[in-house]
């Protein structure tokens, strides 16, 4: 299970069980990040299109929502043993991400470059370059060295870091195939052909952009400038939404609200973050009836570890260790907003 800030893992089933209470054959991910949510419905016969402005999520994409029967799984396999047995070769990512930051162990490093310099001479569509890059990162992620977040690493390597990197084909995802995308929600939303959209924005000042800045120069397999020492790309400075600004963040989800053009709405929010849920549920409210559902919910992983000198040693005490995400549904019929209203996930 990868790691990632603000996966709805706890939230999948609850949504799914929504969904299925609504009148809808097909719905957009708009902040699709790992594609979690996009796989959970697809698998349950929605028709999904994947959005992330993330190169990463975009790899995710074509790995689970777009690949269908078509994909030649014995040839995915026999290239993703050869990527496999290929031997380390240091370069960028090595550098970069294992001497100057200490994100996986060298040897690792090493076998990333070698496998990341030959998957795009080896992929012969997207959905098949989305396979291969969806499996390095994947298997980069189950030996790294951090607590979930490429903001920082940890200071002695994690026991999983010494194991060795290891290629797994992503399981594929029954449902009907769905189409993937790279581009801004707010641009996207008045062109959506879909029944339903399903909408988590960014909750905080901090970018998946920066959060994630290792996938996502591995995916474009880039050698950026990079700065500070979490060695992040020069670009996570240029590159500023109004989603992760306290000022700017209830007028982005109010202009992406107005812009929808789906009869039916699922919005994702946290506690925690920047949008009230009494004010998300009334802007909600002016597209007509609205269901909210509370889910507790562990915080993330790095307030389960708790706050740490940088020498080691526990400091301090992290407040609370559980939270509540909020899933809200609107539509135009009210005894299906009001099926739903009775639902309730598992804590």
């Amino acid at each position: 299970m990868i790691k990632y800030l603000g996966s709805k893992r706890a939230l999948v089933p609850l949504i799914e069980r929504v969904v299925e209470e609504l009148p809808v054959r097909s719905v957009c991910d708009l902040f699709a990040g790992t594609t979690r949510v996009g796989q959970a419905l697809r698998a349950s016969g929605l028709r999904v299109v994947s959005n992330d402005l993330a190169s990463y999520s975009e790899a995710f994409g074509h790995a689970y929502i777009a690949a269908d029967e078509r994909v030649d799984r014995v040839r995915i396999r026999r290239l993703l043993a050869q990527l496999d047995a290929l031997p380390g070769r240091p370069g960028y990512f090595t550098r970069a991400f294992c001497e100057q930051a200490r994100y996986l162990r060298p040897d690792n490093g090493a076998r990333v470059d070698a496998i990341r310099a030959e998957i795009d001479a080896l992929a012969t569509s997207p959905v098949e370059r989305g396979i291969l890059l969806t499996a390095l990162v994947e298997a980069a992620d189950r030996v790294d060295s951090t607590v979930g977040l490429q903001m920082a690493y940890l200071k002695r390597w994690a026991p999983r870091a010494r194991n060795r990197l290891e290629l797994r084909e992503p399981t594929p995802v029954p449902g009907p195939a769905g189409t993937v995308l790279r581009e801004d929600a707010n641009a996207l939303a008045p062109a959506l052909d879909v029944d339903l959209a399903y909408v988590d924005p960014p909750y905080n000042q901090h970018s998946y952009f920066s959060n994630y800045h290792v996938w996502e120069t591995l995916v474009r397999g880039d050698e950026p400038e990079t700065y500070g020492i979490a060695n992040k790309r020069v670009d996570c400075r240029e590159r500023k939404s109004p989603w992760n600004s306290r000022r700017l963040a209830a007028a982005a989800l109010d202009d992406l609200l107005e812009r929808i053009a789906t009869p039916w709405l699922v919005v994702s929010c946290n506690a925690e973050g920047f949008h009230a849920p009494d004010a998300v549920q009334e802007r909600l409210s002016r597209r007509g009836h609205v269901a909210r559902l509370p889910v507790d919910v562990r915080r993330y992983v790095g307030a389960q570890i708790g706050i740490h000198a940088p020498s080691g040693e526990k400091v301090g005490r992290v407040s609370h260790l559980r939270t509540t995400e909020y899933l809200f549904v609107a539509g135009p019929d009210r005894r299906a907003v009001e099926r739903a209203a009775g639902l309730r996930a598992a804590a």
